[in-house]
């Protein structure tokens, strides 16, 4: 991989592919990101042209980002919690409903090194995509690793779960 992008070069790739793949199917897509704090937008947008893709990113890391930015209903946060299935299909349908995307992807997790329990770890991601007028794919995954490991690996999860979304 070229040495300008500020990633890992398997992000850049898959972001790549990504990229390649909605645009060949003129899809446009946001993403709605809470533990990683904007790295799959900042993924995306490291590479030229992108913006014929990439409609816009949601950084929503408080409850009231995810109330007030994406409509997710605080009723629903204080019943699961906001990393919880319920809340990343709330955020990318959010995500849908407020942007002109075909594509929304979420991601609410617990990065560490703290804010873990027994029912939800560090580690514990909660990832959702959803298409306009289509369904919405989930995923959970509990990754290992420090805080950085934890927010790479979510970040290739969400564009791994974005394209299947799209495809």
């Amino acid at each position: 991989m070229p040495t300008q992008f500020n990633f890992e070069a398997d992000l850049v790739s898959r972001a790549m592919t990504l990229l390649d793949h909605f645009r060949h199917a003129k899809l446009k897509l946001a993403t709605a990101e809470s533990c990683t704090g904007g790295m799959v937008a900042g993924i995306l947008t490291e590479i030229a042209g992108s913006s014929d893709v990439v409609e816009r990113g949601f950084v929503t890391y408080s409850n009231e980002a995810k109330a007030e930015l994406l409509g997710v209903p605080m009723a629903l946060i204080a019943a699961h919690g906001a990393v919880s299935e319920e809340v990343a299909r709330a955020m990318a349908a959010g995500a849908l409903a407020h942007s002109r995307a075909d594509v929304a992807v979420s991601i609410t997790g617990i990065a560490g090194p703290g804010g873990g329990s027994a029912a939800k770890p560090v580690g514990l991601v909660h990832f959702a995509a959803a298409r306009r007028a289509g369904t919405v794919l989930h995923r959970r995954e509990v990754f290992t690793g420090d805080r950085a490991a934890v927010r790479r690996a979510a970040a290739a999860t969400a564009l791994a779960l974005a394209l299947a979304a799209a495809s």
